[in-house]
């Protein structure tokens, strides 16, 4: 069963690791999927070929998720292609990890941009185009409920502000039906945390289930709640990360 027929989404930092199988998810459930990405061209390609190997329709567009006007106009021409704008997946971000004293204000600026006002663009630029019943989706971070170790002072404050700002959304947005939730992956098999990595066995040593998470988990988890069945979910948080939180 393809539950999102006729829908269009819009998934930042598609081009590999959640954001790519959440594009794949998406388009599988029957939706025109468009992604950007901020330098990895071939690897964005390489999303939408396979959406279409499958039947699908894809574009992937070039914006760096710190650059306002980028953001914007990848969104407008969403919108143009596809004709329309149904679910906006906020999912690019960066992970600046380093003990408080070792951060400039120049990091602290890249991160806030990228991981927080990134997505506040995004929001702006997507309400524009967005039918009634609409799904805004935004990928968090089990570090912003819980950090372990030292270091991610930053990185969880970015995280942390998605929280409220999906809640307030949700309140906001209400009245159209569009829905606002925000899920939080944990340790995840991807390039930039590796189940075979160097700190991989001391994540499972966290873990509840000692087994990483793939990508598909958190995709499946936004393909439901840009559904039909999830259209009374709203301003809710879901965590994905073998229960390190528990």
């Amino acid at each position: 069963m393809q539950n999102l027929s006729g829908k269009v989404a819009f998934v930042t930092g598609g081009s590999r690791g959640i954001g790519a199988a959440i594009a794949k998810r998406l388009a599988a459930e029957g939706a025109q999927v468009a992604i950007t990405y901020a330098n990895a061209a071939q690897k964005a390609d390489e999303v939408v070929t396979g959406i279409e190997a499958n039947g699908g329709r894809a574009i992937a567009l070039q914006a760096d998720n710190q650059d306002e006007a980028a953001i914007s106009a990848a969104i407008d021409e969403a919108a143009r292609v596809f004709g329309r704008l149904d679910i906006l997946v906020n999912n690019a971000g960066v992970f600046d990890v380093a003990p408080i004293a070792d951060l400039s204000l120049d990091r602290f600026d890249r991160t806030m941009d990228i991981n927080v006002r990134g997505v506040f663009v995004a929001v702006k630029a997507a309400l524009f185009h967005m039918s009634d019943d609409g799904r805004i989706i935004t990928v968090g971070s089990n570090l912003a409920k819980h950090v372990p170790w030292p270091g991610f002072s930053l990185y969880s404050m970015s995280k942390s502000a998605l929280i409220g700002l999906t809640r307030a959304l949700a309140r906001d947005l209400g009245a159209r039906s569009i829905t606002a939730n925000i899920i939080h992956p944990g340790p995840t098999n991807t390039d930039m945390n590796p189940a075979d990595g160097q700190m991989s066995d001391a994540q499972r040593g966290l873990m509840a289930i000692p087994r990483y998470s793939q990508p598909d988990d958190t995709a499946g988890l936004v393909a439901w709640l840009a559904g039909p069945e999830a259209r009374v979910v709203t301003g809710a948080e879901f965590t994905v990360d073998s229960g390190v939180n528990a």
